[in-house]
């Protein structure tokens, strides 16, 4: 059966997109990373995916100006001419109108660093220490035109630790990205997700067989 063709879009280091492409190196994967394309000419991504041999592209979004509509045609293109089923943003730092939302519905995922609907936006880590939550983590989602708002197709939590700063809570955020993004690829791409009044069904999914209750024992 041929696998589903994805693009990712970056705009910096691609650290979710290199797993994306690792687990991709799977033959048994069901989706294949057909084409990157950043919307910054020197990102760092840009440089990995051409070492996994994978097609690379830029559209800049300062030679389009205010022009948002313009810019996303161009994306658009660029998906028409290799022939992408499905796309994932991957540390894309733009915002996509909602008729570029339109054109993939359900057929666009984002990963956010935070356990949506919390922590929306920017800053996440540092918002989770500072409200004190004991579990923080990250979500995959379906992009709708509201940020950080569409249905939740995948998430994982860590234990936040009273000595924990930003970058060791991102640390440890991060690794769980890295495994669940590739998860929810493949769920998507096995089309075992279906949206029902904006909650994601997943199809024979296993759920974990414990709470996940944080502290969990007192000496």
């Amino acid at each position: 059966m041929a696998r589903v063709r994805v693009a990712v879009l970056i705009s910096g280091r691609g650290s979710n997109m290199a797993a994306l492409i690792e687990a991709a190196r799977d033959p048994g994967f069901p989706a294949e990373i057909a084409l990157v394309l950043s919307n910054v000419p020197d990102a760092g991504g840009l440089a990995i995916a051409q070492a996994a041999g994978i097609k690379t592209g830029v559209v800049d979004h300062k030679a389009y100006g205010k022009d948002r509509g313009a810019f996303e045609q161009a994306l658009n293109a660029e998906f028409a001419k290799h022939a992408i089923e499905l796309v994932c943003l991957a540390g894309f730092m733009r915002l996509l109108t909602p008729w570029f939302v339109g054109q993939w519905h359900e057929r666009m995922l984002n990963i956010h660093p935070a356990l949506l609907p919390s922590f929306k936006g920017l800053d996440t880590h540092k918002r989770a220490l500072e409200t004190g939550v004991k579990l923080h983590g990250a979500t995959v989602h379906f992009v709708v035109p509201e940020m950080d708002s569409g249905p939740i197709i995948v998430q994982g939590a860590v234990a936040v630790d009273d000595d924990d700063t930003e970058a060791s809570l991102g640390a440890r955020v991060i690794q769980v990205e890295h495994c669940i993004y590739p998860l929810a690829l493949r769920l998507v791409a096995e089309g075992r997700v279906t949206v029902e009044n904006g909650r994601c069904r997943i199809a024979n999914a296993v759920l974990p067989q414990a709470p996940y209750i944080v502290p969990d024992r007192i000496p």
